[in-house]
């Protein structure tokens, strides 16, 4: 067989995202654009900013000498300046150059990271629901994941967290905003956090907080996302600008390491080997040249805010339980069917709705909506939904 085995069931266990998404470029082609709602992918819908695209067309018309080389691993040094003094000022810790290495996105980041830090069998602890693909870039490097539930409100649970701390454990790894439920992690819960972790380090046992910030700058009704780095000293954090800059085919971000982190210059001499190692070589050069201008930029976060709204009230009017998003772009309500990949399936043939099953996010029960479509998708949808709560939520 060409196809290895292990690659075989990690793609029966997973890919819902994908799945979804294929199945509604077929639909499209049937029924036309128009006529589906496909809420499966976090594609943002909307453009980069356009000062950004200036940016980029500048550099084109007047490029440097060698321009599209290589350069070091960890990209140009003065990309690194830039976003060091973006670090400082939002996280008033004193971060340099030396702190960053730039990335090929999140995913990039996450997984040049994890073959850096990861022994044979260290565990990695992940909140769920979570984005599933980090399992596979854990076991990918060597590791073993161990997921933990989250409250009703999918928040941290430290009983659990702590309950599944053992001398393997590594690193835990978080997304807040989170992907999929769009939940913020809130400051108190991090703090609890903190204690457990900070209580094993007294006993001679380090765990990393591994921070995936790909949506930190999608966060609505003016709330401020804790200091992470304030509130623990052993934070790596990876950030993306497929979303805040909606970039995702672009692939650029970069890591952050906190400036308490001893090791941090063995920890950049091992990224750039595994980035070397895993084919990632460096981050793109041109996205490079421009990025670290826009590193106080963003999308329209109002645009986010107005659709996670309207489509939260629809579905609460519609009868579903949901808990309101605080940031990112998705929401994750409870399936009225405990077989939730069932009504998944009877939204699509019944109003061509497109969602992801929660088991593609380790959380049965649910479904995922992604909301970064345009403003008009979302409101034709709305009959749609409310026709699924009156079959199969409120019928008798």
């Amino acid at each position: 067989m060409l196809v290895s085995n292990t690659i075989k069931k990690q793609m029966e266990e997973t890919g819902w995202i994908r799945r979804m998404f294929e199945e509604g470029i077929n639909m499209k082609k049937i029924h036309g654009d128009a006529n589906v709602f496909d809420f499966s992918l976090g594609n943002p819908f909307i453009e980069p900013p356009e000062q950004l695209i200036r940016a980029l067309i500048d550099t084109l018309n007047d490029p440097v000498p060698g321009m599209h080389r290589y350069m070091p691993n960890n990209g140009y040094e003065e990309v690194r300046d830039e976003i060091a003094v973006y670090l400082r000022e939002f996280y008033n810790m004193p971060f340099t150059a030396e702190h960053v290495y730039m990335s090929a996105g999140s995913a990039g980041g996450i997984n040049i990271l994890l073959k850096s830090m990861l022994n044979s069998g260290d565990e990695v602890i992940v909140p769920k629901p979570y984005f599933m693909e980090y399992k596979y870039y854990i076991e990918s490097h060597g590791g073993a994941i161990k997921t933990v539930s989250t409250d009703e409100q999918f928040q941290l649970d430290m009983e659990k967290i702590d309950a599944a701390i053992t001398p393997k454990t590594k690193a835990i790894l978080i997304n807040s905003p989170n992907n999929p439920t769009g939940v913020v992690y809130g400051e108190e819960k991090l703090r609890e956090l903190a204690e457990i972790l900070t209580d094993y380090r007294k006993k001679g046992k380090d765990i990393y907080i591994i921070s995936d910030d790909a949506y930190k700058k999608l966060v609505f009704d003016n709330i401020t996302l804790p200091n992470i780095f304030k509130i623990y000293d052993l934070v790596i954090s990876v950030t993306s600008h497929s979303k805040d800059l909606a970039v995702p085919g672009e692939r650029i971000g970069y890591i952050a390491i906190s400036p308490k982190i001893k090791e941090v210059k063995s920890l950049i001499s091992a990224l750039m080997f595994s980035s070397r190692a895993l084919g990632f070589v460096n981050a793109p050069a041109l996205f490079q040249r421009v990025i670290g201008k826009f590193q106080k930029n963003s999308i329209d976060i109002m645009d986010y805010q107005e659709k996670r709204d309207f489509i939260y009230n629809t579905l609460i009017e519609a009868g579903f339980e949901c808990v309101k998003p605080q940031g990112a772009f998705y929401v994750f309500p409870k399936s009225p069917m405990k077989d939730e990949l069932k009504f998944v399936k009877l939204m699509q043939e019944e109003e061509r709705i497109l969602a992801v099953p929660g088991r593609g996010f380790g959380k049965s029960g649910y479904f995922r909506i992604a909301y970064c479509v345009p403003f008009d998708k979302i409101v034709r949808a709305a009959d749609g939904f409310k026709n699924m709560g009156k079959r199969y939520i409120r019928k008798g």
